[in-house]
């Protein structure tokens, strides 16, 4: 394979989620900066916003008085928890459906960084939906606009007890985080800078629509000392003091590093790449320009480098093996046992990623991946106590025996070998799958692989290839 063709899957597995099958053909005729171009153009309109909120649901959501929800009887209020819960597996699938179809590959993955970075746990359905639109939205624009916007969502506001945050009884939940996870990171604030800035916050609400309010008689108009300034500061303020601290430019852009980049921080590398983004005002897409248009990102060091989060290798393999499932729904479990369920972080940090994807035993399911997706193959979940994860899908305690079964279409794959003899077939079918070289030869597989004919042959290789250790990184 050509370098172009080794330096584009490299791109397109980091500023996406891999190469799709009708692309291969293309991988080598394009360099990675035609690539990204073309990245960038395909996603810088504005997004079609997600959109599964039944009409009913949304009618009684915006009436001021029927969306409250102390105000409705036990009975209105189950109804409207299934339909938040069921809405939100239609959520998951929808945004899962985009990472995989959509052009705009670039948008959904800044957008899958921002949902872990932005972790936000709610059972409300118009507030998760509202709060993955703001990021796919405002995810490739200035960080400022995107940290305002989600600072004052309705997900975000009661997700971090905002919402209880009133004059002479401040709540520091969203004063902490936005500090700790959002912004600066551990060890550049005080406990003293919290209790002042939640002060700031204090008023800061939300409708049942999800709309922002100020809630000003709720609001501290004491003055009040926050990172060494002094004055009569509200919330708006302490975001904008946050922004203009250096440290919150490293913190976002050492992330972004291990999200896109390589899990060890090359801090040399970090320093320059955050001086810039902090001297730009926060841009985003400059800060993705010096990081996928440098000649340091397509070295060997960094390319196979990161394990795929369960998220990127489900999405990866449905992007080169374009497939119908019997129940799409199959796909939520399958999440759940991997360990990574959209829109359901294990707490406000989001997901730990790297390493922490992969044990002895999580480690043979994500090899079986492939075949669980292409084939009747069942597997086996044992739902924890925590039953919100799994949706309604089951009970506490359960056993789920789940037959996938899908119809799949490898027509695009088989066209992009057509003029491959069959000797070159296996290090072909290597190349455009895997990111890193295979440490046993390969040779082991043919054995296994259904030799009735070429295209079952190519068929059946694949899926070995893509069930070996090797395709979980990228």
């Amino acid at each position: 394979m050509e370098k172009n063709s080794i330096h584009n899957q490299h791109l397109l597995w980091r500023a996406g989620f891999g190469p799709a099958v009708e692309q291969l053909p293309d991988l080598s005729r394009y360099t990675p900066k035609q690539y990204f171009a073309s990245l960038q153009k395909a996603s810088a309109g504005t997004p079609i916003p997600l959109d599964v909120i039944p009409s009913t649901l949304k009618e009684e959501m915006g009436n001021p008085i029927t969306g409250r929800r102390k105000d409705l009887t036990a009975e209105e209020r189950k109804q409207r928890q299934q339909l938040s819960r069921e809405g939100i597996r239609q959520l998951n699938l929808t945004w899962m459906y985009a990472m995989i179809n959509s052009s705009e590959q670039l948008r959904e993955k800044m957008a899958f960084f921002w949902h872990g970075h932005f972790a936000c746990r709610t059972q409300n359905l118009v507030h998760q939906q509202q709060l993955i639109n703001i990021i796919r939205e405002k995810g490739l624009g200035n960080f400022g606009d995107l940290l305002r916007a989600v600072s004052q969502s309705g997900a975000m506001i009661n997700f971090l007890n905002n919402q209880q945050n009133r004059k002479d009884h401040p709540n520091e939940n969203f004063a902490r985080e936005v500090m700790e996870l959002f912004t600066m990171g551990r060890g550049h604030y005080t406990e003293q800078d919290i209790k002042e800035a939640a002060r700031a916050f204090t008023g800061w609400s939300a409708l049942p629509s999800g709309e922002f309010i100020f809630r000003r008689f709720q609001h501290d108009t004491g003055v009040k000392t926050i990172l060494g300034r002094k004055g009569n500061f509200q919330g708006e303020d302490v975001l904008q003091l946050l922004l203009e601290q250096k440290e919150t430019a490293r913190f976002i852009t050492r992330k972004l590093w291990r999200f896109l980049v390589n899990d060890t921080p090359d801090e040399s590398k970090i320093e320059k790449l955050a001086s810039n983004f902090y001297q730009s005002g926060y841009q985003i897409m400059p800060l993705l320009e010096s990081i996928f248009l440098s000649d340091w990102f397509y070295t060997p060091r960094y390319i196979g480098s990161l394990i795929k989060s369960p998220v990127e290798l489900i999405v990866g393999f449905r992007r080169m093996v374009p497939l119908e499932l019997q129940r799409e729904e199959a796909v939520l479990l399958l999440q759940r046992a991997l360990g990574q369920v959209l829109f359901y972080p294990p707490n406000v940090a989001g997901w730990p990623g790297g390493k922490n994807w992969i044990d002895s035993s999580s480690l043979l399911l994500r090899m079986r991946v492939p075949l669980l997706l292409t084939s009747a193959d069942e597997f086996n979940i044992g739902a924890k106590d925590d039953d919100d994860v799994m949706m309604g899908l089951g009970k506490r305690g359960e056993v789920f025996l789940q037959l996938v079964g899908a119809t799949t279409n490898w027509d695009l794959f088989f066209s992009a070998l057509k003029n491959t003899t069959r000797d070159k077939l296996p290090g072909i079918i290597q190349t455009y799958l895997l990111q890193t070289p295979v440490r046993k030869g390969t040779d082991l597989i043919i054995p296994f692989a259904d030799q009735r004919s070429r295209e079952s042959f190519i068929r059946s290789y694949a899926l070995h290839v893509m069930s070996m250790p090797e395709y979980q990184l990228c």
